[in-house]
Protein backbone atom coordinates (compact mmCIF):
# COMPACT_ATOMS: atom_id res chain seq x y z
CA UNK A 1 0.00 0.00 0.00
CA UNK A 2 1.64 3.46 -0.97
CA UNK A 3 0.69 5.67 1.56
CA UNK A 4 -1.95 8.63 0.16
CA UNK A 5 -1.49 7.80 -3.44
CA UNK A 6 -3.45 10.12 -5.72
CA UNK A 7 -5.08 7.26 -8.05
CA UNK A 8 -6.99 9.97 -9.96
CA UNK A 9 -3.79 11.88 -10.98
CA UNK A 10 -2.84 8.66 -13.08
CA UNK A 11 -6.23 9.12 -14.66
CA UNK A 12 -5.54 12.42 -16.15
CA UNK A 13 -2.21 11.59 -17.21
CA UNK A 14 -2.26 8.61 -19.12
CA UNK A 15 2.09 8.37 -18.90
CA UNK A 16 1.82 7.69 -15.27
CA UNK A 17 0.24 4.56 -13.90
CA UNK A 18 0.99 2.27 -10.25
CA UNK A 19 2.62 0.20 -12.69
CA UNK A 20 5.07 2.17 -14.06
CA UNK A 21 5.83 5.01 -11.02
CA UNK A 22 8.72 3.59 -9.01
CA UNK A 23 7.66 2.62 -5.04
CA UNK A 24 7.54 6.02 -3.14
CA UNK A 25 8.08 8.19 -6.07
CA UNK A 26 4.00 7.97 -6.49
CA UNK A 27 1.76 11.36 -6.07
CA UNK A 28 0.05 12.25 -3.34
CA UNK A 29 -3.25 13.94 -2.34
CA UNK A 30 -4.26 14.64 1.48
CA UNK A 31 -7.69 15.42 2.14
CA UNK A 32 -9.73 15.88 5.25
CA UNK A 33 -13.27 14.59 5.53
CA UNK A 34 -14.80 17.90 5.89
CA UNK A 35 -13.92 20.77 3.33
CA UNK A 36 -11.24 22.90 4.95
CA UNK A 37 -11.29 26.68 3.83
CA UNK A 38 -7.39 26.34 2.91
CA UNK A 39 -5.21 24.14 0.40
CA UNK A 40 -1.72 23.53 -0.36
CA UNK A 41 0.03 22.33 -3.92
CA UNK A 42 3.73 21.01 -3.19
CA UNK A 43 5.61 20.98 -6.23
CA UNK A 44 8.91 18.93 -6.19
CA UNK A 45 12.75 19.11 -7.79
CA UNK A 46 13.81 18.25 -10.92
CA UNK A 47 15.23 14.22 -10.62
CA UNK A 48 13.46 13.43 -7.82
CA UNK A 49 9.50 13.28 -6.29
CA UNK A 50 6.99 14.07 -4.30
CA UNK A 51 8.75 11.97 -1.16
CA UNK A 52 10.64 14.74 -1.19
CA UNK A 53 7.55 17.31 -0.19
CA UNK A 54 5.87 14.88 1.93
CA UNK A 55 7.09 15.84 5.09
CA UNK A 56 5.98 19.53 5.16
CA UNK A 57 2.90 18.02 3.20
CA UNK A 58 2.18 16.09 6.29
CA UNK A 59 2.65 19.66 8.45
CA UNK A 60 0.34 21.38 6.76
CA UNK A 61 -2.38 18.16 6.83
CA UNK A 62 -2.02 17.22 10.75
CA UNK A 63 -0.94 20.63 12.33
CA UNK A 64 -2.36 23.50 9.84
CA UNK A 65 -5.54 21.53 8.78
CA UNK A 66 -4.90 22.27 5.03
CA UNK A 67 -5.47 19.89 2.53
CA UNK A 68 -2.28 18.53 0.58
CA UNK A 69 -1.79 17.93 -3.23
CA UNK A 70 1.71 17.02 -4.60
CA UNK A 71 1.56 16.43 -8.36
CA UNK A 72 4.55 13.90 -9.76
CA UNK A 73 5.95 16.08 -12.65
CA UNK A 74 6.57 14.59 -16.36
CA UNK A 75 9.01 11.96 -17.11
CA UNK A 76 10.12 11.91 -13.49
CA UNK A 77 9.68 8.69 -10.65
CA UNK A 78 9.51 6.05 -13.52
CA UNK A 79 11.22 2.36 -13.13
CA UNK A 80 11.93 3.18 -16.38
CA UNK A 81 12.65 6.98 -17.69
CA UNK A 82 14.40 6.76 -20.67
CA UNK A 83 16.76 9.21 -19.97
CA UNK A 84 14.07 11.40 -19.81
CA UNK A 85 13.50 11.70 -23.38
CA UNK A 86 10.51 13.84 -24.32
CA UNK A 87 10.26 15.51 -21.14
CA UNK A 88 8.55 19.08 -21.40
CA UNK A 89 7.90 21.74 -19.34
CA UNK A 90 4.51 22.47 -20.70
CA UNK A 91 3.74 19.23 -19.13
CA UNK A 92 4.99 20.13 -16.10
CA UNK A 93 2.89 22.95 -16.21
CA UNK A 94 -0.18 20.92 -16.78
CA UNK A 95 0.76 18.60 -13.95
CA UNK A 96 0.83 21.66 -11.50
CA UNK A 97 -2.16 23.39 -12.68
CA UNK A 98 -3.87 20.05 -12.46
CA UNK A 99 -3.05 19.69 -9.12
CA UNK A 100 -4.39 23.70 -8.62
CA UNK A 101 -7.45 22.71 -10.32
CA UNK A 102 -8.32 19.62 -7.65
CA UNK A 103 -7.33 21.93 -4.68
CA UNK A 104 -9.67 24.69 -5.60
CA UNK A 105 -12.36 22.22 -6.08
CA UNK A 106 -12.12 21.43 -2.23
CA UNK A 107 -11.28 24.36 -0.40
CA UNK A 108 -11.76 28.38 -0.33
CA UNK A 109 -7.75 29.60 -0.08
CA UNK A 110 -5.39 27.65 -2.49
CA UNK A 111 -1.77 28.27 -1.86
CA UNK A 112 1.53 26.73 -3.62
CA UNK A 113 5.21 25.84 -3.03
CA UNK A 114 7.80 23.58 -4.39
CA UNK A 115 11.50 22.58 -3.93
CA UNK A 116 14.12 23.90 -6.39
CA UNK A 117 12.51 23.26 -9.86
CA UNK A 118 8.99 23.06 -7.87
CA UNK A 119 9.63 26.55 -6.52
CA UNK A 120 10.41 28.26 -9.68
CA UNK A 121 6.74 26.58 -11.14
CA UNK A 122 4.85 27.93 -7.62
CA UNK A 123 6.48 30.93 -8.41
CA UNK A 124 4.93 30.99 -12.26
CA UNK A 125 1.67 29.23 -11.16
CA UNK A 126 1.28 32.28 -8.36
CA UNK A 127 1.57 35.09 -10.72
CA UNK A 128 -0.35 33.47 -13.65
CA UNK A 129 -2.78 31.14 -12.09
CA UNK A 130 -5.49 32.78 -10.78
CA UNK A 131 -6.87 30.43 -8.43
CA UNK A 132 -3.93 30.49 -6.32
CA UNK A 133 -5.22 32.67 -3.79
CA UNK A 134 -3.01 31.89 -0.88
CA UNK A 135 0.48 31.97 -0.12
CA UNK A 136 3.41 31.17 -2.15
CA UNK A 137 6.63 29.03 -0.53
CA UNK A 138 9.85 28.13 -1.92
CA UNK A 139 12.23 25.77 -0.99
CA UNK A 140 15.87 26.30 -2.12
CA UNK A 141 13.84 27.93 -4.73
CA UNK A 142 15.47 28.08 -8.21
CA UNK A 143 14.78 31.51 -9.24
CA UNK A 144 18.03 33.25 -10.60
CA UNK A 145 18.70 35.95 -13.11
CA UNK A 146 18.67 35.23 -16.92
CA UNK A 147 21.95 36.83 -18.91
CA UNK A 148 24.73 34.67 -20.52
CA UNK A 149 25.46 31.91 -22.42
CA UNK A 150 22.10 29.99 -22.17
CA UNK A 151 20.23 32.65 -20.76
CA UNK A 152 21.43 31.98 -17.12
CA UNK A 153 24.05 33.34 -14.68
CA UNK A 154 25.61 32.39 -11.05
CA UNK A 155 25.30 28.92 -10.23
CA UNK A 156 21.94 27.94 -11.93
CA UNK A 157 24.15 28.08 -15.43
CA UNK A 158 27.33 26.30 -13.89
CA UNK A 159 25.74 23.73 -12.40
CA UNK A 160 23.50 23.50 -15.44
CA UNK A 161 26.52 23.14 -18.08
CA UNK A 162 28.06 20.84 -16.03
CA UNK A 163 25.08 18.64 -16.21
CA UNK A 164 25.12 19.08 -19.98
CA UNK A 165 28.55 18.42 -20.05
CA UNK A 166 28.18 15.40 -17.89
CA UNK A 167 25.02 13.79 -19.78
CA UNK A 168 27.42 14.26 -23.49
CA UNK A 169 30.14 12.04 -22.45
CA UNK A 170 27.97 9.92 -20.31
CA UNK A 171 24.94 9.63 -21.66
CA UNK A 172 24.66 5.83 -21.07
CA UNK A 173 24.99 5.68 -17.37
CA UNK A 174 21.57 4.79 -15.79
CA UNK A 175 19.01 7.01 -14.34
CA UNK A 176 17.69 4.50 -11.60
CA UNK A 177 20.80 4.34 -9.14
CA UNK A 178 20.61 3.50 -5.20
CA UNK A 179 18.15 6.60 -3.92
CA UNK A 180 14.79 5.07 -4.16
CA UNK A 181 13.14 8.94 -4.36
CA UNK A 182 15.22 10.45 -6.68
CA UNK A 183 17.17 9.76 -10.38
CA UNK A 184 20.64 9.38 -9.70
CA UNK A 185 21.65 12.56 -11.80
CA UNK A 186 20.09 15.82 -13.68
CA UNK A 187 19.07 14.56 -17.00
CA UNK A 188 20.43 17.03 -20.08
CA UNK A 189 16.88 17.37 -21.13
CA UNK A 190 15.11 17.63 -17.77
CA UNK A 191 17.93 20.61 -17.25
CA UNK A 192 17.07 21.92 -20.14
CA UNK A 193 13.48 22.51 -19.74
CA UNK A 194 14.76 23.88 -16.44
CA UNK A 195 16.33 26.57 -18.52
CA UNK A 196 13.68 27.93 -19.90
CA UNK A 197 11.39 28.08 -16.92
CA UNK A 198 14.09 29.96 -15.19
CA UNK A 199 14.11 32.27 -18.02
CA UNK A 200 10.14 32.78 -18.25
CA UNK A 201 10.34 33.75 -14.01
CA UNK A 202 13.49 35.65 -14.57
CA UNK A 203 10.74 38.13 -16.75
CA UNK A 204 8.45 37.28 -14.68
CA UNK A 205 10.49 39.07 -11.67
CA UNK A 206 11.60 41.56 -13.68
CA UNK A 207 7.81 42.67 -14.11
CA UNK A 208 8.31 43.93 -10.44
CA UNK A 209 9.98 46.96 -9.12
CA UNK A 210 10.09 48.38 -5.67
CA UNK A 211 7.24 51.03 -7.24
CA UNK A 212 5.08 48.04 -8.38
CA UNK A 213 5.73 45.11 -6.19
CA UNK A 214 4.94 41.47 -6.17
CA UNK A 215 2.20 42.10 -3.82
CA UNK A 216 1.61 38.39 -2.67
CA UNK A 217 2.77 36.78 1.03
CA UNK A 218 6.01 34.87 0.27
CA UNK A 219 7.88 32.12 2.48
CA UNK A 220 11.44 31.43 1.54
CA UNK A 221 13.50 28.92 3.28
CA UNK A 222 17.01 28.55 1.55
CA UNK A 223 20.51 27.36 3.11
CA UNK A 224 23.39 30.10 2.83
CA UNK A 225 25.98 27.01 1.55
CA UNK A 226 23.26 25.96 -1.50
CA UNK A 227 25.24 25.91 -4.49
CA UNK A 228 22.91 24.63 -6.54
CA UNK A 229 20.26 27.52 -6.23
CA UNK A 230 22.18 30.60 -5.22
CA UNK A 231 20.20 32.58 -2.93
CA UNK A 232 20.95 35.64 -4.89
CA UNK A 233 17.62 34.79 -7.41
CA UNK A 234 15.63 34.91 -3.80
CA UNK A 235 16.96 37.72 -2.95
CA UNK A 236 15.78 39.53 -6.16
CA UNK A 237 12.27 38.19 -5.06
CA UNK A 238 12.65 40.06 -1.54
CA UNK A 239 13.67 42.98 -3.15
CA UNK A 240 10.73 43.95 -5.08
CA UNK A 241 8.02 42.73 -2.76
CA UNK A 242 6.06 43.65 -0.03
CA UNK A 243 8.09 43.96 3.43
CA UNK A 244 5.90 42.58 5.89
CA UNK A 245 4.86 39.91 2.93
CA UNK A 246 8.19 38.21 2.75
CA UNK A 247 10.12 35.63 5.10
CA UNK A 248 13.15 34.50 5.06
CA UNK A 249 14.12 31.30 6.73
CA UNK A 250 17.96 31.50 6.22
CA UNK A 251 19.90 28.62 7.21
CA UNK A 252 23.21 29.54 8.42
CA UNK A 253 26.28 28.40 6.36
CA UNK A 254 27.76 26.35 9.16
CA UNK A 255 25.00 24.03 9.19
CA UNK A 256 26.01 22.73 5.91
CA UNK A 257 22.65 21.72 4.67
CA UNK A 258 22.65 20.89 0.90
CA UNK A 259 20.03 22.13 -1.34
CA UNK A 260 17.64 19.26 -1.27
CA UNK A 261 18.01 18.46 2.05
CA UNK A 262 16.40 21.59 3.55
CA UNK A 263 12.84 19.87 2.60
CA UNK A 264 13.71 16.39 4.71
CA UNK A 265 12.57 15.70 8.11
CA UNK A 266 14.56 12.47 8.27
CA UNK A 267 17.45 11.14 5.77
CA UNK A 268 17.31 8.78 2.97
CA UNK A 269 18.74 5.73 3.18
CA UNK A 270 19.66 3.14 1.62
CA UNK A 271 21.19 -0.38 2.26
CA UNK A 272 22.79 1.35 5.94
CA UNK A 273 24.01 4.53 3.61
CA UNK A 274 23.18 8.07 3.82
CA UNK A 275 22.51 9.06 0.62
CA UNK A 276 20.83 12.46 1.72
CA UNK A 277 21.21 14.18 4.84
CA UNK A 278 17.72 15.67 7.44
CA UNK A 279 17.51 19.16 7.48
CA UNK A 280 18.76 19.48 11.15
CA UNK A 281 16.30 22.88 11.71
CA UNK A 282 13.22 21.72 10.19
CA UNK A 283 10.74 21.59 12.75
CA UNK A 284 12.12 25.14 13.93
CA UNK A 285 10.89 25.63 9.83
CA UNK A 286 8.04 23.86 10.19
CA UNK A 287 7.30 26.60 13.41
CA UNK A 288 8.42 29.46 11.80
CA UNK A 289 5.79 28.37 8.29
CA UNK A 290 3.03 28.19 11.37
CA UNK A 291 4.04 32.16 12.70
CA UNK A 292 4.38 32.81 8.86
CA UNK A 293 0.53 31.24 8.02
CA UNK A 294 -1.02 32.90 10.87
CA UNK A 295 0.39 36.44 10.30
CA UNK A 296 -1.17 35.87 6.16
Amino acid sequence: MRDHEWTGYYDRFGYFSPESVRDGCHPRIMEHKDTPRKAIVLVHGLSDSPYFMTAIGEYFFNQLGYNVYLPLLHCHGLKEPNGMEGVKLDEWKANVAFAISAAAAKSQEVSIGGLSTGGALGFYMATVNHDIQGSLYLFSGALDLAGGPYGLAGEIKEKLLQTFLADLLDSSKPLVGDNPYRYSYVDMDGAAELARLIRETDTLVSGFSQRFPYSGNVFAAHSACDTTADIAGIEALQAVSLRDRFSLFRIPEDLGVRHASVVLREPIMNGGKQLESANPVFQEMMEAIAAFESRS
